[in-house]
C-alpha cells in the first residue's frame, strides 16, 4: 500500500502542468509580472468584449473572453462547503452525482474556537474542494458583526467583536487563495439583519463604522490579501452598497489600497450610473432576491451590460471607469482561472473530514457543568436516552445560499450511538416537532420527520423515557428554516421555538443528569438555566456533527470553545433592541448604540448577561499568576509586553483561550469598559504551566476621532486586563500612555 501510494503521488507531480514562457502575448505568459498581463489583455479587447465581462453569463459564472482565449470565471457558494451545480438559467439542481462535499462547521463554530490555526485548517480544506471542482471563486467567507441575535444570517459569520473577526478571517483568505482560487469576503458591510435586506438604509455614526463593523473586512484585504469583496444587499447613507462611494472608492479601493474585483450580491444592483461611478467591478444576480427565479436570459439586459455599452455609445459617460473595472476583473481572472501553478485541489478527502471535525470539536463551547455532569463515564451506563429533533435532523440542507449537498452527514444521535457502541443501549424519543421539511433548491434529506403527535403526547414520551435513565441529551435549538437560522428572514423572538422550553423542563424534573445540546448560530433565551446541570453550545458543525458532539460528551475530545458573542438574559439587554434602532418599517434604521456592541453595551449598561462574551468552561482548570508588564509606560515607538502564566491545575490536559482586553481610563470620548485585544490558545498537559505574552502598542490603544475623521490614541492611564472571558478577568496591571 505505501508503494503504490508513493507511484501514485509521483504520478501526480509527473502529470501536473508545467507552465512555460511563452512567445506569444503577454496576457498569456503566466511568468509575466501580473499588471503587464492585464494591460496588455486590456489593450486587446473590444468594446464589447470589455462590457461582456463584468457581468454574468449565467447564475454563477462570467463570460471571460472567449477570442482571447480568457476563459470564464465561475463562482461558488458558499462559506461552509460548495455549493451544488445549479442549472445555467436556475436555481434548481443540475441534477449531477458527483458534486457532493464535505459540509464544514459553521462560521460561528469556527469563531468560538478562537484559534487561528483552525481558521488555517478551514481555508486550506475549503479551498481544496473549490479548486477540485474548477471553482475560481469561493463566495466567503462571512464577517458581519453579530449585532442582533435576532439575524437569520447570523451563523454565516464570526462574531459580536471586530478583533476577533479580524484575526480568523485573515488565515482563511490566506489559505483559500493559496489554492488559486478567490475568497469573496461578505457582505460589505453593516449588512446585520434580513427582514428588510433589500431596502434598509442604514446610518451610524463615523466611531462605529470604523471601529466595529469595518475592522474584519479591512484585515481581510490588507492582511489577508482578499482577491474579491461582496457588496452587501443593504443602503448606506442613501446608496447600495453594491455601488456605494463612501464604501467601494473612498475606503475600500481609497484608504485601503484594494486592488480586487468588487462583485454583486445577487440581485443587489439597482442603478446603471451608480454601478459605473460608485466602485462595482462585476455585477450578479440582476432581477432575483437572491433566492427565488428571476427573469432567464437577462444577462445583456444587466444594469452594466446594454444599458451601459448605450451610454458609452451616446457619449454620456466615458471608458475611463470600464478599463478600471476590467483591469480588476482581468486581475482576479489571472490570479484564479488562469494560474497555471494552483494545486489540482481535492474533494471529499479523509483529512477534509477530519478538519471538519476537529474544528467541530474546538468550536463546542460548554456553558454550564454543575457537579461535574460531564463528560460522561460509560462504565456502569445502561441506558441513555437522546431526546430532540436536531438529534436526528440534517442541518446542511436549507438556510439559504449556505445550504449543501453532502456526500454522508452524520447525525448527533448516530454519532453518540457509534461511540457508545454496544456498551449501552441508546434510545431517541422525539420531545417536539419542529421542521419536518429537508429540501431547498432541489437538494433533498430524504428524511421523512412526519410527527401528528400532540405536543402534550411527545413530553409524556420524552418523561417516561428519562425518568431512570443513566444519562439524558436533549438536542435542541434553533434549525435552517424561515424565521430562524435563515437567510432572508430573521428571528421573531429570543425564545426557543416550538415549545422546547416545556420539554427541558420536564426532563430536568425527572433527571438530574441531564444535559442540553444547543444547534444553533444565535444566543437563546434560557428560562431553565438553573434547572439543567450542563449545557453546550453545539453550533451547526457539519458533516462530522454527531462525531464531533459525542467526542466531547464522553471527553475524547476536551471542550476549549469560547463563546463569539454575548447570551443576554433577554432581548431588551441588548444594544441594538435596547434602543429600538433595528427592523425599522420606514426604509431607515440609525444604529443608535454606536460603539457599544455585545459585550461592550452589556458593560456600559451594567446589565449581567446569561453567558459573557469569551465564556467556555472546560474539563479541567486553569489557574492564572499575576499579571506583569514588562514597563511601565509606552510612546508612539514603543512595545510593552503583558505576560500572565497559565497552569493547568486539573488531572487531563485541555485548552485555555487566554484573552487580552485594554480599558482607556482618560479618554476624552466616551469608549467601552474595556476592549479585546488579544488572545491565544494555550495547550497544557496537567500540572504544565506556560507565560502568556501579549504585545501591546500605541495601534491597540486607538479609538477613530469622526471630528478629526483619523485614529487617535490620547495620552493617560490605561489597563490590561487578562481573563478567562470578557466577565471572568483573572488579573490586571496598569501602564502610562506617554
Amino acid at each position: 500500500m505505501q508503494l503504490q501510494v508513493g507511484l501514485l503521488s509521483m504520478m501526480a507531480v509527473a502529470c501536473a502542468p508545467t507552465p512555460k514562457h511563452t512567445a506569444g502575448p503577454v496576457y498569456l505568459d503566466p511568468d509575466a509580472p501580473i499588471e503587464e498581463r492585464v494591460e496588455d489583455a486590456l489593450a486587446r479587447m473590444t468594446l464589447r468584449e470589455k462590457i461582456a465581462l463584468i457581468h454574468a453569463q449565467s447564475k454563477f459564472s462570467a463570460p471571460g473572453v472567449p477570442r482571447l482565449g480568457i476563459p470564464e470565471l465561475w463562482t461558488t457558494d458558499g462559506p461552509h462547503g460548495i455549493r451544488p451545480e445549479v442549472l445555467w438559467d436556475e436555481w434548481d439542481q443540475a441534477s449531477w452525482t458527483n458534486d457532493s462535499c464535505v459540509a464544514y462547521p459553521a462560521l460561528t463554530c469556527l469563531a468560538a474556537t478562537w484559534n487561528p490555526e483552525m481558521a488555517a485548517l478551514y481555508g486550506k480544506s475549503i479551498g481544496e474542494e473549490a479548486r477540485y471542482r474548477e471553482k475560481d471563486v469561493l463566495l466567503g467567507p462571512g464577517v458581519n458583526i453579530y449585532r442582533t441575535p435576532l439575524n437569520g444570517r447570523n451563523f454565516e459569520y464570526m462574531g459580536e467583536d471586530p478583533y476577533l473577526a479580524s484575526r480568523m478571517v485573515v488565515p482563511y483568505v490566506q489559505e483559500v487563495q493559496k489554492n488559486g482560487v478567490a475568497a469573496c469576503v461578505k457582505h460589505y458591510a453593516i449588512n446585520n439583519e434580513e427582514t428588510h435586506r433589500h431596502t434598509i438604509d442604514v446610518d451610524l455614526d463615523d466611531r462605529a463604522l470604523y471601529e466595529i463593523y469595518l475592522p474584519a473586512f479591512k484585515a481581510a484585504v490588507e492582511e489577508g490579501g482578499a482577491w474579491s469583496i461582496m457588496g452587501a444587499y443593504n443602503l448606506y447613507r442613501g446608496q447600495h452598497c453594491c455601488h456605494n462611494q463612501r464604501l467601494l472608492n473612498d475606503i475600500l479601493k481609497g484608504e485601503w489600497g484594494f486592488d480586487g474585483a468588487v462583485i454583486s450580491d445577487w440581485g443587489g444592483v439597482h442603478d446603471t450610473n451608480e454601478a459605473i461611478h460608485n466602485g462595482l467591478d462585476l455585477e450578479f444576480g440582476t432581477w432575483t432576491d437572491g433566492l427565488t427565479m428571476g427573469a432567464t436570459n437577462a444577462y445583456d439586459n444587466y444594469y452594466m451590460a446594454e444599458p451601459y455599452l448605450q451610454k458609452i455609445e451616446r457619449g454620456e459617460v466615458g471608458t475611463d471607469e470600464l478599463d478600471d473595472k476590467v483591469r480588476r476583473v482581468l486581475r482576479l481572472t489571472f490570479r484564479t482561472a488562469m494560474n497555471p501553478y494552483k494545486p489540482f485541489g481535492s474533494m471529499r478527502s479523509e483529512e477534509h473530514y477530519a478538519a471538519a471535525r476537529r474544528i467541530g470539536e474546538e468550536g463546542i463551547v460548554l456553558l454550564r457543568n454543575e457537579n461535574k455532569t460531564l463528560p460522561f463515564d460509560l462504565d456502569g451506563m445502561k441506558r441513555i436516552v437522546v431526546v430532540g429533533e436536531n438529534a436526528v435532523k440534517m442541518m446542511t440542507v436549507g438556510g439559504g445560499s449556505s445550504s449543501l449537498k453532502v456526500q454522508r452527514e452524520v447525525s448527533p444521535l448516530d454519532g453518540i450511538r457509534a461511540r457508545v457502541g454496544d456498551r449501552a443501549e441508546v434510545v431517541w424519543v422525539r420531545g417536539y416537532v419542529g421542521d419536518v421539511g429537508g429540501e431547498y433548491n432541489g437538494v433533498t434529506s430524504g428524511q421523512n420527520l412526519r410527527d401528528d403527535r400532540s405536543a402534550g403526547a411527545l413530553i409524556a414520551e420524552a418523561v417516561e423515557a428519562a425518568r431512570g435513565a443513566d444519562a439524558v441529551v436533549f438536542v435542541g435549538g434553533l434549525n435552517k428554516s424561515d424565521r430562524q437560522d435563515c437567510e432572508g428572514t430573521d428571528r421573531e423572538g429570543l425564545e426557543l421555538p416550538y415549545e422546547q422550553d416545556r420539554v427541558i423542563e420536564a426532563l430536568a424534573a425527572v433527571n438530574p443528569r441531564l444535559v442540553v445540546a444547543l444547534v444553533s448560530g444565535n444566543a437563546v433565551a434560557m428560562p431553565w438555566v438553573e434547572q439543567v446541570p450542563a449545557i453546550m453550545q453545539v453550533w451547526y458543525l457539519g458533516s462530522e456533527a454527531g462525531n464531533a458532539l459525542a467526542s466531547v460528551l464522553f471527553g475524547d475530545a476536551n471542550p476549549s470553545g469560547k463563546l463569539p458573542f454575548s447570551f443576554p438574559v433577554r432581548l431588551e439587554d441588548n444594544g441594538a433592541h435596547a434602543t429600538d434602532s433595528i427592523f425599522p418599517h420606514d426604509g431607515k434604521t440609525y444604529y443608535k448604540d454606536g460603539i457599544f456592541v455585545g459585550y461592550r453595551w452589556l458593560e456600559k449598561e451594567g446589565t449581567t448577561p446569561l453567558f459573557a462574551f469569551g465564556h467556555g468552561l472546560s474539563y479541567t482548570t486553569f489557574e492564572y499568576g499575576a499579571v506583569t508588564a514588562d514597563r511601565k509606560s509606552i510612546d508612539e515607538r514603543g512595545t510593552l509586553n503583558v505576560s500572565v502564566e497559565v497552569t493547568n491545575t486539573g488531572d487531563r490536559a485541555g485548552a485555555e483561550v487566554v484573552q487580552l482586553y485594554l480599558a482607556d481610563c482618560e479618554s476624552s470620548l466616551p469608549r467601552p469598559v474595556k476592549e479585546l485585544k488579544g488572545f491565544e490558545k494555550v495547550q497544557l498537559e496537567p500540572g504544565e504551566t506556560k507565560v502568556v505574552t501579549f504585545p501591546v502598542t500605541v495601534e491597540a490603544l486607538k479609538y477613530y476621532d469622526d471630528t478629526q475623521g483619523r485614529w487617535v490614541a490620547e495620552k493617560g492611564t490605561f489597563e490590561a486586563m487578562v481573563g478567562a472571558s470578557s466577565a471572568d478577568i483573572r488579573g490586571t496591571v496598569a501602564f502610562e500612555l506617554k
